[in-house]
């Protein structure tokens, strides 16, 4: 397929490197391809599994036997979290063996209690596709209906592959696993988020259409965390002059995969679905900046007790931004005064509109801009605006 040949953004190092990401990003694409001559441990495949499972130290065997300097690619690390122990004495027997250990759930691993090779190995993070790494393929309508996903590509029914990819995440990551006692409830509270995604969190309330306890709740949040496939911002509280809210905001880690997700009956507005997917799809797009570009980036967004909220503060030594995602083709002066109040307590910032329309337009010291050229132009290391 055409899209299993774009080039990533993603920059690996030249050391060791945890690779984390959600199934279906492409982290195996990615590190197969980019090293064709590799080792390759894939823990999917179940015999492979089961023998290291039972006999770890099979692990040393494999990689004793490979030339100093040799790339080893072990797939799924956390279905066989036994390994990294090996792993460690195998980097400390200094053969500049480079381990690649791509992972799509974080909860086994800290299950099982593991330290992440105590810092010899880094974490680096992939994501769905960014717009500008597709450049002329890509769609921002299509997008705004089916994400970046990159599997999401490979079907002729987008929205179908996606609530199977999701079908699969409840039977294989939280069923199998015994994440959840019961898939059921489990499923309901992940359609009870899609109407968070995008918004703050009110936990009293999502419990109570799951009908479970606040507390389980928690729970399941972390959950979705560490699968990856879903994430929170903070509050931005760097030199607060005002009385700030403290609940974080929620948001699916893929457009599609939300719109997979959340339920939509014959009396729904489309702007109650597409709103929060254009503002999620803005939220994974700057994630994927943060972590692809150097330096501490940190992605937040800001709102007071008084209800002004602008939706997502992105702080990095390249600069600070404020972006506010309107779902419309009209700009009013109501839309930009959360960007104006921001401005009077952050001046130094840079703010950004976001919109539906056509035009590129100044209105005071605010840029605003279409969403999609905003995505098509966002690349990392370089600046929003």
């Amino acid at each position: 397929m055409t899209f299993k040949l774009i080039n990533r953004f993603f920059e690996e190092p030249n050391k060791s490197y945890f690779l984390f990401g959600p199934r279906g990003t492409g982290k195996s694409t990615l590190s197969q391809r980019r090293h064709s001559n590799a080792l390759i441990i894939d823990l999917r495949l179940s015999d492979l599994k089961l023998r290291l499972a039972t006999n770890p130290g099979h692990l040393l065997e494999l990689v004793r036997a490979q030339p100093k300097g040799q790339i080893v690619i072990i797939d799924e690390i956390q279905k066989v979290p036994e390994l990294l122990s090996l792993v460690h004495v195998l980097i400390e027997e200094k053969q500049g063996w480079i381990f690649i250990l791509t992972v799509s759930s974080s909860r086994k691993l800290k299950r099982a209690g593991v330290d992440l090779l105590a810092g010899r190995a880094l974490k680096k993070h992939l994501h769905p596709f960014m717009a500008a790494e597709l450049g002329e393929l890509f769609d921002f309508e299509q997008v705004i209906k089916y994400g970046l996903l990159p599997l999401r590509f490979d079907g002729e029914d987008p929205l179908d592959t996606l609530k199977t990819y999701v079908a699969l995440y409840l039977e294989e990551e939280v069923k199998a696993e015994g994440i959840v006692r019961n898939i059921e409830p489990f499923a309901r509270f992940l359609q009870a988020m899609s109407f968070s995604h995008g918004m703050q969190l009110n936990l009293t309330n999502v419990a109570r259409e799951c009908m479970v306890k606040r507390t389980t709740v928690t729970s399941w949040i972390s959950i979705l965390e560490d699968l990856l496939i879903g994430f929170q911002l903070q509050v931005f509280t760097k030199r607060p002059k005002r009385e700030l809210s403290a609940h974080p905001k929620f948001y699916y880690f893929d457009a599609g995969v939300y719109r997979a997700i959340r339920p939509q009956s014959l009396g729904d507005p489309l702007s109650d679905i597409e709103g929060p997917a254009l503002e999620g799809l803005v939220a994974q797009h700057l994630m994927a900046w943060c972590d692809y570009t150097p330096g501490d980036n940190t992605l937040n967004f800001w709102r007071t007790r008084s209800g002004v909220e602008v939706d997502f503060i992105l702080h990095s030594p390249l600069g600070l931004w404020a972006i506010q995602v309107k779902n419309s083709r009209q700009i009013s002066q109501d839309d930009l005064r959360p960007l104006k109040i921001f401005l009077e307590d952050y001046p130094e910032a840079k703010a950004i509109f976001l919109h539906r329309g056509m035009d590129r337009l100044i209105k005071g010291n605010i840029l605003c801009m279409p969403c999609s050229e905003f995505l098509a132009s966002l690349k990392p290391n370089k600046s929003l605006s």
